[in-house]
């Protein structure tokens, strides 16, 4: 037996399924005109939605049509021989007379779309009407005149300061090749006990994640770096004057990015330094994540890309490096570009940094840019895929601000262990907390 599932839905749903499952040029009916002359299925007397198939019927009769069609159906009439009478109420009673109203109605089989072009004209609907979301103001999303512009400003901050294609980041040093004979520092060579100590742990620090770096020049060329497979640790001096230079760069956007910000400027200048000094490692973090492909375990920056290299203990093994557990979390989310800023301005705004005076405020600014996070992804993400994307990101901040710390203690041990060991470590220090 034939269901109509079409009468069920609502009017919205009705115009918009007219229009991809019939050929028709005919406009749907307007509210207003229905108002004046009510239109009537010549079917079943039923409301009618438009001009389905050459002849102005309901939704029912329209999908009843297309289905019988399409399956050749020949349906026979178990009642009165072909004579019954097709109304609303019993249109579902009997098919093969439904069926035959329907073609003495003058409706065609032959502008019954195929199933590839309903596919193709729905297709184009939904297309159409994502863009209609996309294109419309923020403030038909529900944001307040306030978020709006909170996320207006910190967008064009980021678009002035931050470029993915790393296009100006020239003059950059390069780790030198280790076979060329490149040794540990002379200075770092002669060591206590105490010292060699800590030194073993500096390394197992670093040197737990190693990184391979390909350049691709102008000219097409190409010039990779591959760390050595076991090399004590050297590796990290190899590393180093680019670490710096890469470092150098991405916070020299960081800053400019905090400048542009109106709430930024407002503060204090002591404020402004304690944290821009405090949240520099996690904004840097947070800006790399966007250019990180997590299928392949690389940064792509451009002309440089950094690769993730393969340990003994495969995959498992690499997720517990903290560093990439935490980009592969943020990257899985699939966040907006408004989230990613919304993120770097709550990260930037925490009143606890070491050194902020006006704690009141930097907190009522860190708790109006999460509001307005909250708000943009409750009115922007479909539920309930993204029921609680607010409240992991807000758990992912709390490991970013775990691993600023440890990496602030990591720069710090170097430093103890020998304060002026060599100009690069320094460098490297006074860079990232300087």
């Amino acid at each position: 037996m034939e269901v109509g599932r079409e009468e069920e839905w609502n009017h919205a749903d009705l115009m918009h399924r007219g229009e991809a499952d019939s050929a028709s040029t005919n406009p749907i009916i307007g509210a207003d005109e229905e108002e004046e002359c009510p239109q009537i299925c010549r079917v079943c007397g039923d409301k009618a939605t438009g001009y389905h198939f050459n002849v102005m019927t309901c939704e029912g009769c329209k999908g009843f049509f297309r289905r019988a069609m399409k399956r050749n159906a020949q349906p026979r009439c178990p009642f009165r021989k072909g004579t019954c009478e097709i109304t609303q109420k019993t249109r579902r009673q009997c098919q093969a007379c439904r069926l035959r109203k329907c073609l003495e109605s003058g409706m065609r089989k032959e502008m019954i779309m195929s199933d590839a072009a309903v596919e193709q004209r729905r297709a184009l609907i939904r297309r159409k009407k994502r863009e209609r979301i996309e294109t419309r103001p923020l403030g038909a999303k529900g944001l307040t005149e306030e978020q709006q512009m909170m996320i207006r400003e910190l967008t064009t901050a980021q678009m002035n300061t931050f470029d993915s294609t790393f296009v100006h980041f020239k003059n950059f040093r390069l780790p030198d090749v280790l076979s060329s004979g490149r040794q540990i520092p002379e200075p770092l060579q002669i060591q206590s006990r105490e010292e060699a100590a800590k030194w073993r742990k500096i390394r197992e620090d670093l040197c737990s994640m190693k990184l391979s770096l390909q350049l691709r020049g102008e000219d097409g060329s190409v010039w990779n770096y591959k760390p050595p497979a076991d090399n004590g640790g050297k590796e990290i001096f190899s590393l180093l004057p680019h670490i710096a230079d890469v470092s150098t760069y991405m916070f020299k956007g960081i800053i400019n990015f905090a400048k542009v910000i109106s709430y930024f400027r407002d503060l204090p200048i002591e404020d402004q330094i304690s944290l821009l000094k405090g949240a520099a490692f996690e904004l840097c973090q947070l800006r790399f994540n966007t250019v990180f492909n997590a299928e392949t375990r690389t940064w792509e920056c451009g002309r440089l890309s950094y690769c993730v290299e393969d340990p003994a203990g495969g995959f498992q093994q690499l997720l517990l490096e903290p560093v990439l557990k935490f980009h592969y979390m943020l990257k899985k989310l699939q966040l907006h570009k408004e989230e990613y800023v919304l993120m770097q301005a709550i990260s930037l705004f925490s009143p606890d940094r070491p050194g902020v005076v006006q704690r009141l405020v930097v907190d009522q600014l860190q708790e109006r840019f999460a509001m307005t996070l909250k708000a943009y992804i409750e009115f922007n993400r479909p539920q309930p895929a993204h029921r609680f994307l607010f409240l992991k990101i807000m758990a992912i901040l709390t490991e970013l601000r775990s691993l600023s710390a440890e990496h602030t203690q990591q720069l710090l041990r170097i430093h103890d262990v020998h304060p002026f060991a060599t100009p690069l470590m320094q460098e490297l220090f006074s860079t990232t907390n300087g």
